[in-house]
Parts: C-alpha cells; sequence; structure tokens
C-alpha cells in the first residue's frame, strides 16, 4: 500500500483555508487546474511510497518511538506558495523548526526499517492543487500545445491569509485509497505528541 506519514489540521483551521481558497476557484487560470478536496488536506512529513505488509509492524514501532521523543506545538496555516508550475501551496508558519525536526526524525524512522524517503529538503506546505500539464525542462506545453498555469498570481493571492493557531498534537501513517475522482486518504495508525 502507498503511505505517508502526516499533520492533519483541525477542522476549523481546514475550513478558514477553505475560505481562503474559495476566491481562487473564479480566476480564469484555476479550472485547467487539479484541485485537492478538503477532506485530503493534510502536512506530509515523509513520503513512504509503497509500503510492503511485512515491514509495517517494524515500521510502526519505528514512528511511534520518534513520535514519543516530540513534543506538542504550534502552527497556523498562512500564505501561500508553489513549487514551480507543478504544485500550488498554502504555507505554514508557527514553530516550523519543530514540524521539520518530526519530519526529519519520521523519515529517520522509515530508512531505519529500509522504507526510502523524499530526499528534497523539507518544506513545511498544504497541497492545493497541481496543474494538469506538467512543464518538463524548459517548455512548458503539454498534449495539443497546451501551456501549464502560471500559480505565481495563484499563489501571490494566498499571501495575505493567515489562520488562526492550532496545536499539531497527533501524527498520522496514512494510505491512499486507489480509485476514480481526487484521491482519498485514511489514517492506519495515529500517535499523540506528548504536551510540553
Amino acid at each position: 500500500m502507498k503511505l505517508f506519514v502526516a499533520i492533519v489540521p483541525p477542522q476549523s483551521a481546514i475550513q478558514e483555508l477553505a475560505s481562503a481558497v474559495r476566491s481562487l476557484h473564479d480566476l480564469p487560470q484555476a479550472q485547467a487546474l487539479r484541485w485537492t478536496g478538503l477532506p485530503s488536506w493534510h502536512l506530509t512529513l515523509a513520503f513512504l511510497g509503497q509500503v510492503e505488509d511485512e515491514d509495517l509492524p517494524e515500521l510502526e514501532r519505528g514512528l511511534a518511538a520518534a513520535v514519543a521523543r516530540q513534543s506538542a506545538f504550534g502552527l497556523r496555516l498562512g500564505g501561500g506558495g508553489r513549487f514551480g508550475d507543478r504544485a500550488l501551496w498554502a504555507a505554514v508558519q508557527g514553530d516550523t523548526a519543530a514540524l521539520a525536526r518530526l519530519a526529519g526524525a519520521t523519515s529517520d524512522a522509515a530508512n531505519r526499517v529500509g522504507i526510502g524517503t523524499d530526499d528534497r529538503p523539507f518544506t513545511a506546505h498544504l497541497t492545493l492543487a497541481r496543474n494538469s500539464v506538467v512543464p518538463r525542462g524548459g517548455d512548458d506545453r503539454g498534449p495539443q500545445g497546451s501551456r501549464a498555469v502560471d500559480l505565481a498570481p495563484l499563489a501571490a493571492a494566498l499571501a495575505g491569509f493567515s489562520g488562526e493557531p492550532w496545536q499539531a498534537s497527533a501524527v498520522h501513517l496514512m494510505h491512499s485509497q486507489p480509485g476514480p475522482g481526487p484521491k482519498v486518504y485514511q489514517s492506519r495508525a495515529t500517535w499523540p505528541l506528548p504536551g510540553r
């Protein structure tokens, strides 16, 4: 099964962000994007990819130990950004150093079990939309000459958004449910972050 480790923001934070993002859907370029659904909104700590059933018990023990060594911390969703013209995201503010440490600890736990994780530097974000046309090299033309949507104006439109602070208090091992339409994620295991 395809797995990843994540923090799921509280429903109040999701609703605040949804209100800010709603106006982006009215922009002309928004129609060409693949928008993520609210039920799937999360902060990825470590993407694990395909994990074999026999590796799950050791992985879960390692993640539980990694989470137990961390503490709950404060975050908020605010601002926006993009990965080139591939993905549009909401930024994360607050104790992002604690978030990065937690991401590193969960990646290390997975690596000890022999499950490789993404080696790109950690960027705290919540993915909102992906381009239907993926730019490759210097050419941003896709099928039938279609062009990738310029995500810069959409990211800039989120610059003024600042949600209410909330406490990151649990870590989830999530898996992707296959099927048509927007991706559906389900929590396989949850570990609380100890209080400070």
